[in-house]
């Protein structure tokens, strides 16, 4: 993707700052003479900023303005090794809810609409995510937070909530209890916001079907503000990014060359007015690939795919790298198979064992269901796995992120 000219502005003024008061960036760039930077192929040619370096910048290491200007942190939503803590200045706040008001708008939610937030609040950047967006368009908030599925739909109904917000997981959950209850005709939702983790056309397809509503994928990530960085449309065809805050890169994963418009990489990330802790070059492990050409919506913001996956998503077996997002495609083309799935690893015996566990529609003869998702499985990805086909609600439900992949391996 071709930058800007305004964007490389953007980007050169930023580097100036960062290298000249005492910052992340002053280190990690005090070899770079930052005003040689004359092309966008100078830009691409400096060094990656990792998760790592944004662990070990722990505390505060990553600020870049003075204490005094720092109104609000979060923090990353892994529950391993040392967090990374962001600073949000003032600005940086209001610019979030001016993008997250853009999501909404996007998908055609308005101040009239009432939005019920599950996703949880906190230190992580989701539900007040939600929350700052949906007041600066000036709509209604039922600010739920996650669990309490019983509340949940008792709000639902009572405040004629119109949009529902959360993870994919939940929304699954939510629209099974919703049609358990015969509570459709009560509910008054119209549309869907999902965000969080990747999900499958399967599974958007049932929750689409549960809840009556049209569904849209947002995208975000704490160390990028947090979700609204992105979102799709009516015609889901990817998801519009907002480039006159951001400058996306899709590079290969292994070489960390940028990659042709319209192949799938790694997404890098260039914050283009964030002043708490700016970021040059983030390296996401996200999956995706940027849509060449305008959408059919006619907005202008370009647009990348959604999510394939992320990099340390993948696992290795038998010699066959293996994603999520590969199994949920296998699925959809089963007509046994629902969309949920859970995918064991384990090492018996001196080889690699997989498992399958897969909930298969009402009426289905397992037996055919076993047969014909091996077969899928082993014609799509390459290796012959064990399929254990149950029940639709038998595999566990979450109020937050599905986990659908466990190696057990190590």
């Amino acid at each position: 993707m071709k930058m800007t000219e305004l964007q490389f502005e953007m980007i050169k003024e930023n580097l100036r700052q960062l290298t000249s008061k005492d910052c992340f960036y002053k280190a990690k760039f005090k070899e770079i003479d930052v005003e040689a930077i004359k092309t966008q192929e100078d830009f691409e040619k400096l060094p990656f900023t990792w998760k790592g370096d944004l662990r070990e910048a722990y505390p505060l290491g990553l600020q870049a303005v003075p204490d005094e200007e720092v109104v609000r942190i979060h923090s990353s939503s892994g529950t391993t090794g040392v967090p990374v803590i962001i600073p949000y200045t003032k600005k940086d706040v209001e610019d979030w809810a001016k993008m997250f008001a853009r999501c909404y708008e996007m998908a055609g939610i308005t101040a009239l609409d009432r939005i019920q937030i599950t996703p949880g609040y906190g230190l992580w950047t989701a539900g007040i995510g939600f929350q700052a967006g949906a007041e600066y368009l000036g709509a209604m908030t039922i600010p739920m937070g996650p669990g309490n599925t019983e509340k949940q739909l008792r709000m639902m109904q009572d405040m004629k909530a119109t949009v529902l917000c959360a993870t994919s997981s939940y929304a699954l959950l939510l629209a099974e209890e919703i049609g358990k209850r015969n509570l459709t005709d009560k509910i008054y939702l119209r549309k869907g916001v999902i965000g969080s983790e990747r999900w499958g056309s399967k599974m958007r397809a049932r929750i689409a079907a549960e809840l009556g509503v049209q569904l849209y994928d947002i995208y975000g990530l704490t160390e990028v503000y947090g979700p609204g960085i992105a979102m799709s449309c009516d015609y889901e065809c990817g998801m519009h990014y907002w480039d006159d805050y951001l400058y996306f890169e899709i590079v290969d994963p292994k070489t960390g060359e940028t990659v042709p418009d319209g192949e799938v990489g790694e997404l890098v990330i260039t914050t283009l007015r964030k002043q708490g802790a700016p970021l040059i070059r983030y390296r996401t492990h996200d999956l995706t690939r940027f849509i060449p050409g305008e959408c059919k919506c006619g907005s202008k913001f370009p647009r990348i795919d959604t999510l394939v996956g992320r990099t340390d998503d993948m696992v290795k077996v038998k010699g066959v790298n293996i994603f999520p997002s590969q199994i949920e495609e296998m699925l959809r083309d089963v007509p046994e198979a629902s969309s949920e799935y859970q995918f064991m690893l384990d090492h018996l015996f001196g080889k690699d064992e997989c498992t399958l566990f897969v909930e298969v529609n009402k009426g289905v003869d397992k037996k055919q269901a076993e047969k014909a998702i091996q077969k899928a499985f082993k014609d799509k990805i390459g290796i012959l796995v064990h399929v254990k086909p149950v029940g639709i609600g038998d595999l566990p439900r979450s109020e937050k992120k599905s986990t659908r992949i466990f190696d057990n391996r190590y």
